[in-house]
């Protein structure tokens, strides 16, 4: 017997307590199940069970060894399952969470292409400006932007984003062009704000955090209503880099200010199941994660 095979004969006999009740449930001899025991003993060079007349028990080195044997051998399992489902073809519903912009932006493209390649499979995508909890509403995969919490799911870095300060060409033609954050305390502003957020603005002044809070002249809780309305000369206002890349690319918008930006922010993809993910999970992830790291607007 291999050694994978001797561990599986001994975890039978430490469950069993017998190594006859062993031998029936495994399909092998009694003697061969006692020799293969005897054999794993004598490499270890440690005693695993002692044997009474009545049963069969494990010595504190038994104990180990068995919980180690299972591990190891739930994870050749594993390793086994992981492997053959790489040539599975996905199948199956997919749910996918991101914010609202981020989504129309760079998931929804994503998700048609990924639905052309694999017809058998449907996709669910909640697009929300909040953190959704995965596990409670069951999403297989996410989009973060910000740096993440301790969680056991696992994560894999495609970009970052700017917090930028813009406006129109016309406008700063016409109101000039902020040379420091403190002058945006009487600039008009566009402030996008979920209900309830702060509207306080931070910066990095040379090391020192700096803290303004301008009083907006339009306040918005879409951020693309916070875009338009600068692209139309309003004010300044505050956004994501990849939220106005377009528009900046394309002379609508200028970005101030950017000596003051705090760091960027990274940009993940979670998921959840790891290797034991389902391959419509898995084939998912990395076709998004090798799509969004060669995007030029996730990169800063």
């Amino acid at each position: 017997m291999d050694r994978f095979q001797e561990m599986q004969v001994f975890i039978s006999v430490a469950q069993e307590q017998g190594f006859a009740a062993a031998a029936r449930r495994l399909g092998l001899s009694a003697p061969s199940v006692t020799r293969a025991v005897a054999a794993l003993e004598q490499r270890i060079g440690t005693q695993l069970l002692t044997r009474t007349t009545r049963n069969v028990l494990l010595t504190e080195a038994g104990q180990r060894y068995l919980e180690d044997s299972r591990r190891i051998l739930a994870e050749l399992q594993d390793a086994e399952a992981s492997a053959a489902g790489i040539h599975a073809l996905p199948r199956g519903q997919l749910t996918i969470t991101a914010p609202v912009l981020f989504g129309e932006l760079f998931v929804t493209p994503l998700m048609v292409d990924y639905l052309e390649r694999f017809p058998e499979v449907s996709i669910n995508a909640l697009l929300v400006d909040r953190v959704v909890s995965m596990v409670e509403e069951g999403m297989d995969v996410a989009v973060r932007i910000g740096e993440l919490p301790d969680s056991g799911q696992h994560a894999m870095r495609v970009g970052e984003v700017r917090r930028v300060i813009c406006a129109s060409p016309a406008f700063l033609a016409r109101h000039g062009r902020p040379r420091h954050p403190q002058e945006l305390r009487q600039a008009p502003v566009i402030a996008p704000s979920s209900i309830g957020q702060s509207r306080s603005w931070l910066f990095d002044d040379n090391g020192t955090p700096l803290n303004i809070r301008p009083e907006p002249r339009l306040v918005v809780t879409a951020n693309q209503a916070a875009i338009s309305a600068a692209c139309l000369g309003l004010g300044l206002t505050r956004v994501l880099s990849y939220q106005v890349a377009g528009k900046v690319a394309a002379g609508e918008l200028e970005i101030i200010l950017a000596e003051f930006e705090l760091a960027p922010l990274p940009i993940h993809v979670v998921y959840q199941g790891g290797r034991k993910a389902p391959a419509r999970v898995r084939s998912f992830v990395d076709f998004a994660v090798q799509a969004l790291r060669e995007h030029p607007a996730l990169q800063s």
